[in-house]
């Protein structure tokens, strides 16, 4: 089973976390920089749920976002 909601396929992203070195400008310094970065995944709140989908109960993936909209038929 995929990692993705079953209703709006809303699935994990990748981004940048971001290090930074040095004192900030407001703070005294001079200035602060960017030391390195590490891609990461931004995963969506996703929990598990017995639900109809297509005339038949099936567990799946729901996000939070999609439960709060009442998308979906509970078992």
């Amino acid at each position: 089973m995929l990692k993705k909601c079953a209703i709006c396929k809303k699935g994990s992203l990748t981004g940048k976390k971001i290090s930074r070195k040095g004192q900030y400008k407001a703070k005294g310094g001079t200035g602060s920089k960017i030391a390195r970065w590490t891609m990461r995944k931004f995963a969506p709140n996703l929990q598990s749920m017995r639900i109809m989908l297509d005339g038949k109960l099936q567990r799946v993936y729901v996000c939070a976002k999609c439960m709060k909209k009442g998308n979906l038929k509970r078992a």
